[in-house]
């Protein structure tokens, strides 16, 4: 059984851009919990979505409900709907008087009247995460939690001049919410996507690429459920998102911020980028500690979100299924070094496992292979004989642990270095490829040392998970 939404007047209320309005209806939907009995969660809706979170039509089923990531027998769900947003027919012809910050401060009124002054988790998805970050810099002690998903504190260039073309095609085409969707539908997907699920395929029955049949039928199923107004008005607030707007810098507002923000983000989106999403997250930790970035790894862009439930399951169970963060557990060289040292640190991970925690370990070279791996280049750049110190390296790095294969780095290491004593010098470059073999066979040493005591781990090689400029 459905809900069905509960209104709210609100009176008097005057924009951002100054027009003033005697009265705006503000509907909302309340599930799981009573209200009041429960840690309470506010989640905003998407452009085309609604305050019908979950339900028959619900929009966010695979994340919230009972059992789910979101326990609606833990947590008590509000939703708002943004005004305007056409849902039971309402909409707002005059969209150009509304900024994001105008639903935002809206959606606070709403809060006011059902008397709630502390969330346990405030989420929003692309527009309704630009929205919750407006929330945010509005009231910077009102949530324990954050979770922007697929946005950002401010609309960029990019997706400014999207929501222009936008705009015009919901203003100037014969048919414009299904020209626009269509529009929309190559910002919210990827190339990547497309030539997956398409593969340049026909649609034999019509004559056409499956592609565009596909453009076609969402352009034609939304226009039988939304409106021109309300596609108008959302658009509008998706392209107004600053918290900064005629405010203070970014870290002065967020530095007043007391809850954890947890800012995920998806790899292939193209409407907010996760290079976007990567630098608000390095600019808030410069000053604010609980401050955290997750990404979903998809190729179907923005609408991953929407999609890829059990890569954002994993994300947000640190928040809602009381599960402990991961921790990062780092050795340095010394700690590592053959005999009592490593067998240390073997024993320290052995008893993290039995408490059942979560963590990842990072390792430097080991003992003094960073000092001796220079030293080896030193000697080769100057056309001296490496080679003995070379093979007691490669001994001291096998003494004891037959078992471990070191054959690809050790032939790295030897190529590297008659590359070396050839030219007679070497570049920056060389040498950070020379040093780095030194954590990648620790690294390697320890997950076969763990896999035999019957410890999982795997090896992540963090350059293929790190790329750095020249710098």
């Amino acid at each position: 059984m459905e809900n069905k939404p509960t209104h709210i007047t609100i009176y008097n209320f005057t924009t951002h851009n100054g027009a003033i309005y005697a009265s705006l209806n503000l509907s909302y939907q309340v599930f799981g919990a009573p209200l009041h009995s429960a840690p309470i969660i506010v989640i905003n809706h998407a452009l085309t979505g609604n305050s019908q979170v979950i339900g028959e039509s619900g929009w966010w089923n695979d994340i919230v409900g009972i059992d789910k990531t979101i326990d609606t027998r833990k947590y008590t769900i509000v939703s708002f709907d943004v005004p305007g947003n056409g849902f039971n027919s309402v909409t707002i012809e005059n969209y150009r008087d509304f900024i994001a910050r105008d639903i935002a401060r809206i959606f606070i009124e709403g809060l006011k009247f059902l008397e709630i002054d502390n969330l346990f988790a405030l989420i929003g998805g692309s527009v309704g995460g630009g929205i919750a970050w407006e929330i945010l810099a509005l009231e910077p002690k009102l949530a324990q939690n954050f979770i922007p998903i697929a946005t950002d504190w401010k609309a960029t260039d990019w997706l400014i001049a999207n929501c222009y073309l936008q705009e015009q095609i919901l203003n100037n085409s014969k048919k414009p919410i299904e020209d626009a969707r269509i529009h929309a539908m190559l910002c919210y997907r990827t190339p990547e996507s497309f030539k997956e699920k398409f593969n340049r395929d026909i649609n034999v029955q019509f004559e056409t690429f499956q592609v565009e049949s596909w453009l076609n039928y969402h352009g034609e199923k939304l226009e039988k459920r939304f409106q021109l107004a309300a596609y108008k008005m959302m658009n509008q607030l998706l392209k107004t998102i600053d918290i900064t707007r005629n405010q203070e810098s970014l870290e002065s507002i967020i530095s007043k911020v007391d809850a954890n923000i947890y800012i995920v983000g998806i790899n292939s989106d193209l409407f907010f980028t996760a290079k976007e999403n990567r630098e608000t997250y390095n600019e808030i930790k410069k000053f604010k500690n609980n401050v955290f970035y997750s990404e979903i790894d998809s190729a179907h862009g923005h609408d991953a979100f929407l999609m890829e439930y059990e890569q954002l399951d994993n994300l947000l169970e640190v928040v809602f299924k009381n599960k402990k963060q991961m921790k990062i557990v780092k050795f340095g060289g010394k700690s590592l070094a053959n005999g009592e040292g490593i067998e240390t640190v073997l024993n320290i991970l052995e008893e993290k496992v039995k408490q059942d925690e979560k963590f990842a370990v990072v390792v430097s070279a080991r003992a003094k292979a960073t000092d001796e791996l220079g030293d080896i280049l030193t000697i080769a750049a100057k056309n001296g004989n490496y080679k003995p110190l070379l093979e007691s390296f490669k001994n001291y790095q096998k003494d004891g642990f037959d078992a471990v294969d070191f054959s690809v780095e050790f032939d790295k290491l030897d190529k590297l270095f008659e590359g070396v004593s050839l030219i007679g010098d070497y570049s920056e470059k060389i040498k950070d490829q020379v040093l780095a073999q030194g954590e990648v066979l620790s690294a390697k040493l320890l997950v076969l040392l763990l896999n035999q005591k019957n410890i999982p781990a795997k090896l992540a090689d963090t350059r293929e998970l790190i790329i750095t400029d020249s710098n």
